[in-house]
């Protein structure tokens, strides 16, 4: 990347709080490693601000208000709480899931009125498979889809493209999605794998003509495409899959805001997965979707993390990722 785009960082304290337990994967130590990569060189010249809690409207806009109101009511004052088989809650967990969409509205706000050209949200707990009434996958609050509906609603954006690179199929923003006018929902994960959804004979694209420039969607619907990768998969498979189908969709799509999925689990050491990626493939995509970005809409991306469970692969992914983003 020749230049360097002007790109905040928003992350949640609160998710150091979110307590999930001894041996969970989605454990504070993560939240930990990545907000120490923002004090070494070269990530300390970046902009840290702390993320404010998200007002229950916003949520609202991809949730319902009953599972927001029971996440609430289900959080424990002691202790903890299964809201579902993988997602754990404790006394921190609501403030560090209000803070987490809060993070992607308020990157959402900054990239759409030019205070930064691109932002990456730190956050946790996760968000990708959080659907509008339940929690799912380490998951409470869909924070990307959250601040792509603020993005929507707030600025009257008309063509958001989200790409979800983590290892797991973001089946909730895929459903999320398939009931919202102007998103296009692209994600590459390991298949058959969890949680069981993204076949892409149920995709549905946009025109091959035409290529979605007006943001009309068929019966109002967004667009999706899902990108099935085979246990084993490596650099040159994802690269090539990108570059074939990924890419060129993106270009016909002509999105006015690019938002991504940046979940680290695909790597090769991630101990959930079997995918074979690199943190050389993460600044590769994340390059890649940026030039697109400066094509279409300005140069505007939001990125936000979901998974990634060896921290060590996590730190350099990320780091990988944050470079391309700032052109560092």
């Amino acid at each position: 990347m020749k230049d360097r785009a002007k790109v905040n960082i928003y992350s949640n304290r609160s998710g150091l709080s979110h307590d999930t337990g001894s041996g969970h994967p989605e454990s504070i130590a993560r939240l930990e490693t990545v907000r120490s990569l923002f004090g070494e060189k070269p990530f300390s010249t970046l902009p840290v601000i702390e993320a404010q809690a998200a007002e229950e409207d916003w949520i609202a806009l991809a949730h319902d208000r009953d599972y927001i109101r029971a996440v609430a009511e289900m959080v424990p004052e002691t202790g903890y709480t299964l809201a579902d088989n993988d997602t754990i809650l404790s006394p921190g967990s609501l403030a560090a899931a209000y803070d987490a969409a809060g993070a992607l509205c308020q990157a959402a706000e900054d990239v759409m009125t030019g205070k930064c050209e691109r932002a990456f949200c730190a956050v946790r707990p996760p968000g990708h498979h959080a659907m509008p009434g339940k929690s799912m996958g380490f998951c409470i609050f869909n924070n990307i889809f959250i601040g792509a509906r603020y993005a929507q609603e707030k600025h009257g954006v008309k063509r958001i493209a989200i790409v979800d690179f983590d290892v797991h199929h973001g089946n909730a923003t895929d459903y999320m999605t398939r009931q919202a006018e102007g998103i296009f929902f692209i994600s590459s994960h390991q298949f058959p794998f969890w949680p069981g959804t993204g076949d892409p004979k149920y995709d549905e694209l946009p025109p091959a003509s035409g290529g979605g420039g007006g943001g009309d969607s068929p019966r109002g619907k967004g667009y999706v495409m899902n990108i099935p990768l085979a246990a084993g998969t490596g650099s040159k498979e994802f690269r090539a899959v990108y570059e074939a189908k990924v890419f060129p969709a993106i270009n016909a799509f002509k999105p006015e805001l690019l938002m991504i999925s940046a979940g680290f689990d695909a790597h090769r050491d991630d101990p959930l997965a079997e995918l074979e990626l690199t943190e050389d493939d993460y600044f590769w995509v994340t390059e890649k979707l940026c030039a697109l970005a400066g094509k279409h809409c300005g140069g505007k991306v939001i990125a936000a993390l979901e998974g990634g469970y060896n921290l060590q692969a996590l730190k350099s992914s990320l780091a990988a990722h944050i470079k391309a983003l700032a052109g560092l």
